[in-house]
């Protein structure tokens, strides 16, 4: 049933993935120049916030993944009577989630290397909210096999 605790875990990575799409994963600026680089789910911007500066390079991928991860989970939620298919989108949705954080790894290490500072770039709250989707993605998996067992050892009582 949708009211079962993994379906509020999966509901909760997906708000956790569309927030990761919606907010800012890193920044880095430069003391000296006072130049920056915002790196978004969707673009890289030059400047302190995506309004003030202009378009570096387009980071696409990140956002694709993390919203096709939020797709995924939603679907896993509905599919609460064939627990063997919901396993198996929980298992997608694991490489999607891992697959947002190494894009998100990969571009702003891309966007550090732009910006010739000594300094280290910042991760901000987007780039931590896949971590979040993990783990609530391994619990909502937990206590789908945990349903599956109890339902089994139900159908052999019969």
């Amino acid at each position: 049933m949708i009211q079962r605790i993994q379906s509020v875990f999966l509901l909760l990575l997906a708000l956790a993935m569309l927030g990761a799409a919606a907010l800012p994963l890193w920044t880095k600026t430069d003391p000296l120049t006072h130049a920056s680089l915002t790196l978004t789910a969707f673009n890289l911007y030059r400047g302190p916030s995506p309004d003030a500066g202009g378009l570096v390079a387009s980071a696409w991928p990140i956002g694709t993944l993390a919203l096709s991860a939020a797709a995924t989970a939603i679907y896993a939620i509905f599919q609460y009577r064939r627990r063997a298919v919901q396993l198996l989108v929980c298992s997608l949705n694991l490489l999607l989630v891992v697959a947002t954080l190494g894009a998100a790894f990969l571009y702003s290490s891309r966007a550090d290397a732009m910006l010739n500072v000594k300094m280290e770039g910042h991760y901000l709250a987007g780039f931590y909210l896949p971590t979040l989707a993990l783990v609530l993605n391994l619990l909502a998996s937990r206590y789908i096999r945990q349903d599956e067992r109890l339902v089994r050892s139900m159908d052999r009582l019969r």
